[in-house]
């Protein structure tokens, strides 16, 4: 079933576009990893959202990200409450939300279009 992992960051100050600038480089090769994204939550927040086939991919992918970890850890700043740099958390998918359907439009009957189908109908 597939999973996600989210880790929550907070960048020291003034290093905010060298720590985007390190994720944007990042080409994780972990085995399941089907992608994600890092997302800007406030002035010096982010949160990173990856998505996985699996949860075992996941578990078994952690010292991997680690690593991926120790390449930017000098840049965040520690979170406070015996966090350190990082608040991660991971699981298993129990409902997945569908987006709405949007009803396509009809193209506009104008002039143009009324000569166009009127063209088609010729045919």
């Amino acid at each position: 079933m597939t999973a996600f992992n989210v880790v929550r960051f907070r960048v020291k100050p003034g290093n905010e576009e060298r720590f985007i600038d390190e994720h944007r480089r990042m080409r994780p090769k972990l085995k399941g990893f089907l992608g994600g994204s890092l997302i800007r939550t406030g002035d010096r927040s982010f949160c990173m959202v990856g998505q996985w086939r699996t949860f075992k991919g996941l578990v078994a992918a952690r010292p991997q990200m680690v690593s991926l970890l120790d390449g930017v850890r000098d840049l965040l700043e520690d979170l406070g409450g015996g966090l350190g740099v990082t608040d991660p958390v991971s699981g298993e998918v129990v409902v997945r939300l569908a987006a709405p359907r949007v009803a396509r439009k009809r193209p506009a009957r104008g002039r143009r279009a009324t000569k166009r189908a009127a063209a088609k109908r010729k045919r």
